[in-house]
């Protein structure tokens, strides 16, 4: 069973909250005012007919019970609660609702001989005004509720403008695109919520630049104050008499050296201050002399070559990362594909851990335990960043068993079909 999720807008939530609220004031006043008419009204009914049961009374008196002014005497059809007052000697007045039309309104009042003189009516010009009050109340209540739904839709829809402007701002910085002000791009200032939010977003993210910033400057100044020992210690053990202990000593300080070298390239990389010298080359031609170099046992398939504005040393550093990590994490046979601006190197062996599928490359981490103690993760970091410069696309991904014939990590390069004017506004993109 699938479960649909509605996802409701901030116009709508306002809206819905200003109709509610409009609705509930629109009704109680509604009900206010028709209580208050109605009462307004039936007492008056009241005391008009208890003026007329007076008048009925002394026109009775005076006439010897000649004329009664539609009155009657003795009505059977007077209710309880009038004779009983009548014999308690009281002058009284009563409302016969019965569910249908005007409540009927009585008034009656004792005679000297005993008798009760009553009158009654029903006020239907009075109840038809009452119920043209209803229509007109109904009416302003609907109107109200209009229009503050539609003043909901205006505040809300400005409101949810500028939170939309400011999640695309916040999703451009997250991207790399650190020129961007969550500020200007709602609009300025605006004295509301969201600009305290654009600041707090904006203040944010200057203090995450600054503190990247101070850490690749401290990455880079170690890095670089390690060169001169690791190749003193480099040239150092060159002069070792041969043997099994100076071979371990020569290979660890080639691989400290080496990965001075790539710490110092990543945080080149991630001062965005690196720029591509770019040339055209044919790209088919290119990689099959690169891979011939850098991994002989690779299979290269040229599927359809194209000429393309590259800066080719960047190229072949990528290319040869990306051979390094299949050949390192990876198993045989290692293939190289090229399709017109599109490379792609595969693998057959476990593929991509979830981390990297996930998150990226990352420094120093090198993924699942298979991989673990075969680097440094510092190759995939190296390709994504030149890939950057280059205004390229680098992903990730497994190979499909069923589709593509086993397992593997496949990792496809995408060149641009122009040169890049800003190479900080081109994100590595994992899928």
């Amino acid at each position: 069973m699938v479960k649909l999720a509605l996802r409701s807008g901030l116009r709508w939530k306002v809206s819905l909250a200003i109709a509610c609220v409009g609705a509930l004031v629109a009704v109680a006043l509604s009900l206010v005012v028709h209580n208050a008419a109605r009462v307004s009204m039936l007492n008056s009914s009241r005391d008009q007919m208890d003026d007329r049961v007076q008048i009925a009374q002394r026109y009775y008196e005076s006439t010897g019970g000649k004329r009664m002014l539609r009155a009657q005497v003795n009505d059977p059809a007077l209710p309880k609660q009038l004779r009983e007052a009548a014999e308690l000697g009281l002058r009284a007045t009563y409302l016969q609702d019965n569910g249908t039309g005007a409540p009927e309104v009585w008034a009656s009042t004792p005679l000297r001989d005993g008798k009760i003189l009553s009158i009654h009516t029903r006020f239907k010009d009075r109840y038809d005004i009452l119920n043209d009050l209803d229509r007109a109340l109904i009416i302003g209540s609907v109107s109200v509720v209009l229009g503050g739904t539609a003043l909901g839709i205006l505040v809300g829809g400005q409101l949810s403008r500028r939170l939309r402007k400011a999640a695309t701002a916040a999703r451009k910085l997250a991207d790399g695109e650190s020129d961007i002000r969550v500020r200007d791009a709602i609009g300025g200032r605006v004295r509301d919520e969201t600009d305290d939010l654009a600041r707090a977003v904006d203040g944010m993210a200057e203090a995450l630049r600054d503190r990247l910033e101070a850490e690749r400057r401290v990455t880079a100044d170690i890095a670089h104050e390690l060169r001169t020992p690791v190749t003193g210690l480099l040239t150092a053990a060159e002069l070792l008499p041969p043997g099994r202990p100076t071979e371990l000593v020569r290979d660890r300080a080639q691989a400290m050296r080496t990965l001075v070298e790539d710490v110092l390239e990543v945080a080149r990389l991630d001062g965005f201050a690196e720029r591509a010298e770019m040339q055209d080359i044919e790209l088919g031609e290119f990689v099959q002399r690169r891979v011939r170099a850098a991994a002989p046992e690779a299979e290269v398939s040229v599927l359809r070559t194209a000429y393309v504005s590259t800066d080719p040393r960047r190229l072949e550093r990528i290319l040869g990362n990306l051979l390094a990590n299949a050949a390192k994490h990876g198993k045989g046979p290692v293939e190289v594909t090229v399709e017109g601006r599109v490379l792609r190197v595969r693998d057959h062996g476990p593929g991509f851990p979830e981390e990297l599928l996930r998150e990226g490359p990352s420094r120093f981490r090198t993924g699942s335990e298979d991989r673990a103690g075969k680097g440094h993760g510092l190759g995939l970091t190296i390709a994504a960043g030149q890939a950057r410069v280059l205004g390229a696309r680098l992903t990730f991904r497994n190979a499909d068993p069923v589709i593509e014939g086993g397992s593997g990590a496949i990792a496809v390069l995408w060149l641009p079909e122009s040169s890049p004017t800003s190479t900080s506004s081109f994100p590595v993109i994992s899928v």
